[in-house]
């Protein structure tokens, strides 16, 4: 492989531990693990499945905050380091020009995408089922709510941070009104935010002689990282085992042009349920990846994701690496 060109801006205080003696994998655990906890607002029941991006001089993030009444609700917050931070007490709440869309349901497992000087957050939105909400922000304030993107029934809304082909463009799994026993990734654009088409598939899941631990649904994960090689995408794997549900996240390359052709895609995990926090809590056995910080001087690249959804959990990698890793164990 070139010298992997890889882009964005640069983050040189982005949380970050290095490679822990002894340590195999591609991916490694953040030492402060779980980094938010289920209880760090007075009426939180569980905090995770959440998205952070970089924000002036530190980091924002729109977190999936379910309350002791177990509605799912959205929060701001900010931090200095991307480790330990300061959620608003306050929900989310978006302002909307349409009274039936922005009639507050539920939303949940948000991400957030920066284009221009404007930051998308998509999120699961409640409209006559799951859907996925758009909205837009420029201060962590004030958020616009549009359209929703997709009739229901969608989730895992995932933005590229460029338009493709002069469009806006977004991965999502379509559903159903319940805990989806199927789930294939697909592509769409819209030249305004509006009107979606240009539907393709991307990816099924695997079979499970193949790759078990996404052998029943995938959905996309964090924003996609664009790299000279294509986009590098982060995604949740789920296998349906005889103990139940198995989430875990693996990654894809994805072309650049084209990118609902993917171009690899691991056939190990990259990182599983395995750790206590991760194994133990509201929904046992899932790692579920929603946001990534990345620096592309050094490469390094952080992911948060939920644990068990119930708190939020940190893992790092280089860039490079996982490309690498991904085209080795490609099982395209």
């Amino acid at each position: 492989m070139e010298k992997l060109i890889i882009q964005g801006q640069p983050l040189p205080n982005m949380p970050w531990e290095e490679r822990p003696e002894g340590e195999r994998n591609v991916m490694w655990r953040c030492s402060k693990n779980p980094i938010i906890p289920r209880d760090l607002l007075p009426m939180s029941n569980s905090i995770f499945n959440s998205a952070v991006v970089p924000f002036g001089n530190g980091f924002a993030g729109v977190f999936r905050c379910d309350d002791t009444n177990r509605r799912m609700v959205l929060h701001v917050g900010f931090s200095d380091n991307g480790t330990d931070w300061h959620i608003n007490e306050e929900p989310l709440h978006f302002q909307c020009d349409d009274e039936e869309i922005g009639k507050w349901v539920y939303g949940y497992d948000p991400r957030v995408c920066r284009i221009g000087d404007k930051y998308y957050v998509t999120w699961c939105n409640g409209y006559y089922g799951p859907t996925i909400g758009v909205a837009w922000t420029k201060d962590f304030k004030t958020f616009h709510q549009l359209e929703n993107a997709f009739l229901p029934y969608n989730r895992n809304g995932v933005m590229f941070p460029k338009k493709i082909n002069g469009n806006f463009a977004m991965l999502s799994r379509p559903s159903d009104t319940g805990h989806t026993p199927f789930g294939d990734i697909f592509y769409s654009e819209s030249p305004d935010l509006v009107y979606w088409g240009r539907h393709r598939h991307v990816m099924s899941p695997a079979a499970f002689e193949v790759s078990a631990w996404q052998c029943m649904k995938i959905g996309a994960g964090p924003i996609p990282i664009e790299t000279s090689e294509g986009w590098l995408l982060f995604y949740h794997g789920v296998l349906h085992s005889c103990n139940g549900y198995v989430y875990s996240f693996g990654s894809a390359l994805l072309d650049l042009e084209q990118p609902w052709k993917p171009i690899y895609r691991s056939g190990p995990y990259l990182i599983s349920p395995q750790k206590p926090y991760e194994l133990t809590g509201d929904v046992p056995n899932v790692c579920f990846p929603c946001a990534e910080l990345h620096d592309p001087a050094t490469g390094r690249v952080a992911v948060y994701y939920g644990c068990a959804d119930t708190v939020t959990g940190l893992a790092f990698g280089y860039i490079p690496e996982i490309i690498e890793w991904t085209r080795k164990y490609s099982i395209i």
